[in-house]
C-alpha cells in the first residue's frame, strides 16, 4: 500500500511539471531534474519506486501460489487482470519521457 501511495504522490508532482508534447517531453523531464527544487530526487524516487512496487507485487503473487490462492479462480483472474493493467501503466510511464529508450 505504501509503495502505491508514494508512486501516486510522486507521479502527481511530476505530472504538474511535465509537458505532454512529443517535441517537449524530454525537455520537460530535464527541466524537472535541473530546475525544479528536488525534482531530481522525486523523479528518482518515482523511477525506483516502480521497481520496488513490482517486487512487492511479485512477492504477493508468489505467496498466492504457495498458499494455493489460485484455486479461487475468480479472485485469481482479477489479480492477473490487475497485474496486466499495472504492466501496461508501467510501460506508458516508461515511454512518457520520449528519450532514446522510448522508441
Amino acid at each position: 500500500g505504501l509503495c502505491l501511495i508514494i508512486q501516486i504522490l510522486t507521479g502527481l508532482f511530476l505530472a504538474m511539471h511535465y509537458t505532454a508534447d512529443i517535441s517537449l517531453g524530454f525537455s520537460s523531464v530535464i527541466h524537472i531534474c535541473r530546475d525544479v527544487n528536488y525534482g531530481w530526487l522525486i523523479r528518482n524516487i518515482h523511477a525506483n519506486g516502480t521497481s520496488i512496487f513490482f517486487i512487492c507485487i511479485y512477492l504477493h503473487i508468489a505467496r498466492g501460489l504457495y498458499y494455493g490462492s489460485y484455486l479461487s479462480k475468480e479472485t485469481w483472474n482479477i489479480g492477473v487482470i490487475l497485474l496486466f493493467l499495472l504492466m501496461a501503466t508501467a510501460f506508458v510511464g516508461y515511454v512518457l519521457p520520449w528519450g532514446q529508450m522510448s522508441f
